[in-house]
């Protein structure tokens, strides 16, 4: 009888829920949680449960103006946001870019409570902390995710095609890399030319999440392509390092740097395109939550929420 509860249990909450969701990040603060994902002021949702979400006023009412100043062609479209808890605020990073250029910036808004309705509610915006230049800079600034490393000290992962995904340790206020900036290359994927970096449909990587368990840091990241409907063959796939640093490599032992990665979940007939996913853990329990392309909804993207396990090696595992 348990087992068939949890398992019902586990359906209900993977149900994709009513709402137009893409790059989302989960919370919970005194019984809610929150989520935050990509969209104009970067969107907001609060729950009780996970199931039936309330949309709440968007973190910015317009776009920061410094991302005006900086990328040109930005009206306050933010996004895939990051939010953690840390040193008693709740920090949220964001990205603003140019579509399909790495003209990008990471931003940080940081809030003493996420819920509206307390007095002390308000997102004070930081600017800018990392920027990618084309022409300069292989990389790019978008999808963060912050990661504590043994000794509590902040690190920032990030990037999306180009040479792949990166990480960088960040002062103790979260306002700029630490000195000296070392830029550690993560994970990424073949590319046609090494040299012809302003070309953003190669190399598809991006996403990066990165979460500490028993003795490994596990790198999760979204393959192939998002944001085509019904013909998105987004999917979740993993690595895993003894150091924060690296080197990750996959399952048989392939490094991540060279397009090695395992399986976490992939598409169906019914979501053609699952992937940038949080892993979150709640009550004792992980969760991982990712957006997905519903067929029935022509390529509607909806969030998902769905159990992760782990397998007697300690590597994820996720029924879609």
């Amino acid at each position: 009888m348990v087992a068939a509860s949890l398992v019902v249990l586990i359906n209900f909450l993977g149900m994709a829920q009513p709402m137009f969701v893409h790059d989302p990040v989960m919370i919970k603060q005194e019984g809610t949680y929150y989520l935050f994902c990509t969209g104009n002021g970067i969107s907001f949702f609060s729950s009780k449960d996970m199931i039936d979400w309330k949309q709440e006023k968007p973190v910015f009412s317009s776009g920061p103006q410094w991302a005006i100043d900086e990328i040109p062609g930005f009206k306050g479209h933010t996004w895939a946001p990051d939010i953690s808890f840390y040193q008693g605020k709740y920090r949220l990073f964001y990205s603003v870019s140019a579509f399909g250029k790495n003209t990008s910036c990471i931003g940080l808004a940081e809030n003493i409570t996420l819920n509206p309705s307390d007095p002390k509610y308000k997102w004070e915006d930081k600017g800018k902390i990392i920027e990618s230049v084309p022409g300069r800079d292989d990389w790019n600034a978008i999808d963060p995710n912050l990661v504590l490393d043994n000794e509590g000290k902040p690190w920032l992962t990030f990037g999306s095609f180009w040479s792949g995904i990166k990480l960088v340790k960040l002062n103790d206020d979260l306002s700029a890399p630490a000195h000296p900036e070392t830029w550690y290359p993560l994970a990424s994927r073949p590319r046609d030319s090494f040299t012809a970096y302003d070309k953003a449909g190669e190399g598809s990587i991006e996403a990066p999440f990165i979460i500490k368990r028993n003795n490994f840091y596990y790198l999760f990241v979204s393959f192939d392509f998002c944001c085509r409907g019904i013909e998105s063959n987004y999917k979740v796939m993993v690595g895993r390092s003894a150091e924060l640093t690296g080197p990750y490599a996959d399952k048989n032992g392939y490094p991540m740097l060279m397009g090695g990665s395992t399986m976490v979940v992939a598409g169906n007939k019914e979501y053609p395109g699952v992937g940038h996913n949080a892993v979150c853990n709640f009550d004792g329990q992980d969760y991982i939550i990712f957006h997905a392309y519903e067929a029935a909804e022509n390529g509607r993207p909806k969030l998902l929420v769905r159990e992760l396990k782990w397998d007697e090696d300690g590597w994820p595992v996720v029924v879609l």
